[in-house]
């Protein structure tokens, strides 16, 4: 019979329930600190765990139910591993690894305090860092758990191997497999464990000096607990050790203890149980990191948008590119191939930033305007080009219905995108928020050839003048601005291409509005009598209320059936003449032009204030006279005509409308303003249009499904 070795037994753990606060612990982490005496050697632990995972993973238990890697992943590991300089620090480490090996075999084999030879073992390696001393301690356990399992793996094809395995007696204990495979099942668990642990005390070590410092609290907390983590993997190794030993000539008389197994198991659980409370704390290190790392490339950022450049290519690199590898960073909606950033070398950029909820109004509007202007390629207006940024929020999940929803967003644009919003580096995210006033609404930056931000939004002068606005810097809108009057041209357009015709024939126009179908049609009624009573030619439009909803259809349905106006044959076109109408209220505030004080801008006020009320109104309109007023108080002029008629002759038909209206004007009224909200755009003041006085301020929320 052949001598059996007595298996190492381990000391129990089940009772150490928690993890640092024991007395056991305090003076077990008293005696590890005792040995630790680094002498500033430092080298790269990463090679030689990827070497001790290699082993870990190659020799796994063939046993039916063991999950063995593929090739393909463990050749990854051969690649990491063999750097330059591996096997030359390999030779300096071989001799401190074999020492803990032979410490382990012979303080295992013959049984033991577990402490003891852990703290034996701590001895060898006293003059290493935690990260190392670890990571040599497993490379040793590595070295002898991977010589049973190639002798165990080979036997059966290796004569060499089989004549070693008769004198480790592995073969009767292999053949018991099935009631074996618990106990591999156990340890491989635990070697596992260990693993993820070590790796997360490497990944301690290896944060950035530079973001993170041994005395800033997270990072305190974290290597705090460092020791105690070292002690207890070298500590399990010391078990898988004497289990391992264990197996080596019991042959038959080898019987299977469930009490190894389940300490094992308590070992595994206590390993989990740092990993996971040091996992908490590295999270914390690293989003300290990033955050720091953010602020960083935040200011340099902000110094890049800063600096004058001779083109725009490091402005439109920083703002499109996230990464150095990205070399295509740029999508051509339509066909979705991807482009080089060259493409906007020197030209006018339109950043329209955005989140996922851009309306199709603006889009198609957008889309009409880019695409027109594309129309004669040698003209100036032309020579811009466009690029979405779409902005989402990455505090929230980014699902199918997100993909898909941003994939048909770029399927409807003429015009480059980049790639992917997860490809917008959040220091640009931030940007577009701190320095461009991006909330919700989209917004059109726009970069001049050398990559400066000439306008923080151009959207506003699109809607109102269109290409005309090229190149859409806020000097060519001051400008545009300091040209125009209030007419109907300003007004209305550029909302249907019949209305230049009207003005140039010297038709009289009126455009009404309102949602009251009954009051739509006493006015059109009245309007078209007292306007073949003057004998003048007149054109009436009906521009309803801003996003026009079911009712605004319903209304328009009514007027084409009946015939009582013209209509705009589409809702996007209402939608547009009330959105050119907010647009020029945000242009002039840029200006921090007053109500009081601008006549265009009183007339702007009186048009929202008149979308702002459920009332009927109307603007009747020739040349440079215009005349407007609200539900009863225009119909009561109509009615009243002959009292004003006699005046028309003499002054003109709009002029004579007006001078009527001023004379009668009531001194009760209820005006309510809806100002298109933006971030720091609105006024701590606003007056009326009609009397001048300050108006009360309330907000209000509006949810308005029809």
């Amino acid at each position: 019979m052949a001598t059996s070795i007595v298996p190492y037994r381990m000391q129990p753990v089940g009772r150490e329930r928690h993890m640092f606060a024991t007395s056991d612990d305090n003076a077990m982490l008293r005696q590890v600190q005792a040995t630790h005496a680094p002498d500033g050697r430092e080298f790269n632990v990463k090679p030689l765990l990827y070497i001790i995972e290699d082993i870990f993973q190659r020799a796994a238990p063939s046993f039916p139910g063991f999950i063995q890697e593929t090739q393909a992943q463990l050749d990854v590991l051969d690649d990491k591993a063999f750097q330059s300089g591996f096997f030359d620090m390999l030779d300096l480490l071989s001799s401190t690894i074999n020492r803990i090996s032979c410490e382990i075999s012979c303080k295992c084999s013959g049984g033991g305090d577990a402490h003891a030879t852990t703290l034996g073992i701590f001895n060898i390696v006293t003059s290493y860092s935690w990260d190392a001393k670890v990571v040599l301690a497993l490379a040793a356990f590595a070295l002898n758990y991977g010589e049973f399992w190639v002798v165990a793996q080979l036997f059966p094809v290796n004569p060499l191997a089989k004549s070693v395995a008769l004198l480790k007696q592995l073969p009767e204990i292999l053949e018991r497999a099935d009631t074996m495979k618990p106990r591999f099942e156990t340890l491989s668990n635990l070697i596992t464990a260990m693993l993820d642990l070590t790796k997360c005390i490497v990944e301690v070590k290896e944060l950035p000096s530079d973001y993170i410092t041994p005395d800033t609290p997270e990072m305190a907390a974290v290597t705090a607990h460092i020791p105690t983590a070292v002690y207890w993997i070298i500590r399990s190794i010391v078990a898988c050790a004497g289990q391992i030993l264990g197996l080596i000539g019991m042959g038959h008389e080898y019987i299977i203890s469930t009490t190894e197994t389940w300490e094992l198991s308590s070992l595994a659980h206590k390993i989990n149980s740092i990993y996971n409370h040091l996992l908490q704390q590295l999270k914390l290190c690293h989003q300290l990191i990033e955050e720091k790392r953010q602020i960083e490339s935040y200011q340099a950022l902000v110094r890049l948008m800063e600096t004058i450049h001779i083109d725009n290519m490091k402005v439109l690199n920083r703002l499109l590119i996230h990464t150095k590898d990205d070399q295509l960073p740029l999508v051509e909606c339509p066909t979705k191939r991807k482009v080089s950033i060259d493409v906007l070398r020197r030209k006018s950029v339109l950043l329209l930033v955005s989140d996922l909820d851009v309306s199709n109004e603006e889009l198609f509007l957008l889309e009409q305007m880019y695409r027109e202007s594309r129309q004669l390629s040698s003209r100036t207006e032309s020579q811009y080009e466009v690029v979405w940024l779409p902005i989402v929020d990455r505090s929230t999940p980014w699902t199918e219905a997100k993909e898909h929803k941003f994939e048909a967003l770029q399927y409807m644009m003429p015009w480059f995108s980049v790639h992917h919003p997860s490809a917008i580096d959040p220091a640009v995210i931030r940007y577009a928020k701190e320095k461009w006033d991006f909330r919700k609404k989209p917004i059109l930056v726009v970069l001049d050839p050398q990559g400066r931000v000439v306008n923080q939004n151009a959207l506003h002068m699109m809607w109102i003048w269109g290409s005309v606005a090229f190149p859409f810097s806020v000097a060519r809108e001051e400008a545009l601005w300091k040209e125009e009057t209030w007419r109907i041209d300003l007004l209305a357009d550029s909302v249907d291409p019949v209305i230049p015709t009207w003005i140039m024939e010297q038709k009289h126009i009126c455009l009404y509005g309102g949602e009251d179908l009954e009051w739509v049609r006493k006015f059109t009624a009245l309007m078209g009598a007292v306007a073949r009573a003057a004998g003048i030619a007149l054109e009436m439009l009906y521009v309803g209320k801003s996003n026009p909803k079911e009712k605004a259809r319903r209304i328009i349905s009514t007027i084409s059936v009946e015939k009582l106006s013209h209509t705009l044959p589409d809702p996007t076109l209402i939608w547009f003449f009330w959105v050119r109408l907010e647009s020029m209220w945000h242009s002039k505030m840029k200006f921090g032009t007053k109500v009081q004080q601008d006549p265009i801008m009183q007339e702007i006020v009186t048009m929202l204030s008149f979308d702002g009320s459920d009332q009927g109104w109307a603007v009747i309109s020739r040349g440079p006279h215009m005349a407007k007023a609200k539900d009863e108080t225009i119909l009561k002029c109509l009615t009243e005509y002959t009292t004003w008629e006699p005046n028309v002759p003499e002054k003109s038909f709009v002029v004579a409308m007006n001078d009527y209206l001023n004379e009668n004007r009531t001194p009760y009224h209820c005006n309510r303003l809806i100002l298109p909200g933006e971030a720091g755009r609105i006024p701590e003041k606003v007056v009326c249009a009609e009397c001048g006085r300050r108006m009360e301020e309330f907000i209000m929320y509006r949810c308005c499904t029809d």
